[in-house]
């Protein structure tokens, strides 16, 4: 199962090509990497000395990370915190009213949500920014965390993936393809909105009777073939889903506001730069 990347990653599944580890404490020296990406890798441990870092954008698992003699982590997780406070609410999450009160904060974040895409043209809902998931891409991937976390672990559902789910990038597709999932589909936001609607009344059915004790509850089953075998409460599973439910609705909404600005129409943007007084030039 080597390599394993980030908290959350459990395989390097199809990528994993027999040199992932082939630049493993690989020096640098003098050398351009501006333009350079990285995506899923293992840079714990990186050193980076007298190097130009300007308009650098990192994301992922942050822990002691140093610049400049500073320790930047508690910032960074603050900051994310106050402006997303739905976070630290998924933290706190101990008893069943904990959670049900978490998923009426996750209704009520993608409803709004929701509405704000709807007003977008269909094309920009299935474009990606910085060759990320869409948006559609993103409520399909959310069927899939339902899907996995929800109807098969903590309901034992013998076939609960839904044609339209999209799992992980790591998972090969065509180990998707046997569990029923088309990942060449190209559904209308619509068609995806109503297969969403029914995975997120799913979640609410199983929180509407959730008691302490069914928290502690072990799960038999793993998310979905090739998860690692090992016990998961259903308090775990339901942690799952409602973290990756904010985690995703955070770079929905950074990406609504990419997507806002390249449909807006070129006058629009125009009269925004337009001085408030025409007199004064």
């Amino acid at each position: 199962m080597a390599p394993q990347y980030g908290p959350h990653r459990w395989s390097a599944g199809y990528h994993d090509d027999g040199n992932n580890e082939a630049l493993r404490e690989a020096s640098f020296v003098v050398r351009d990497l501006s333009g350079a990406t990285f995506v899923d890798c293992d840079m714990s441990q990186v050193k980076i000395v007298d190097s130009w870092l300007v308009d650098v954008n990192v994301s992922g698992y942050v822990s002691n990370f140093v610049i400049n003699g500073v320790d930047v982590t508690a910032y960074v997780e603050a900051e994310l915190d106050r402006r997303h406070p739905e976070r630290g609410q998924v933290r706190q999450m101990r008893t069943a009213d904990d959670h049900r009160h978490m998923w009426d904060t996750i209704e009520r974040l993608w409803s709004d949500t929701l509405t704000r895409a709807e007003r977008l043209p269909e094309p920009a809902l299935h474009e990606r920014v910085d060759d990320e998931w869409s948006f559609v891409e993103t409520l399909r991937h959310l069927v899939y965390i339902t899907d996995s976390w929800a109807s098969r672990t903590i309901l034992d559902e013998p076939a609960p993936f839904h044609t339209l789910a999209i799992p992980q990038t790591a998972y090969a597709p065509a180990d998707a393809a046997k569990l029923g999932m088309d990942l060449h589909a190209r559904p209308s936001f619509a068609e995806v909105v109503k297969v969403r609607t029914d995975r997120t009344a799913l979640v609410r059915g199983i929180l509407d009777g959730l008691t302490d004790s069914e928290l502690e509850r072990v799960c038999t089953r793993a998310p979905a073939p090739g998860y690692p075998e090992e016990s998961r409460s259903v308090g775990e599973c339901l942690g799952v889903v409602m973290g990756e439910e904010c985690e995703h609705h955070r770079y929905a909404v950074r990406d609504l506001a990419v997507l806002e600005a390249r449909s807006r129409p070129e006058s629009y943007v125009a009269d925004k730069k337009a001085p408030s007084n025409p007199d004064r030039q």
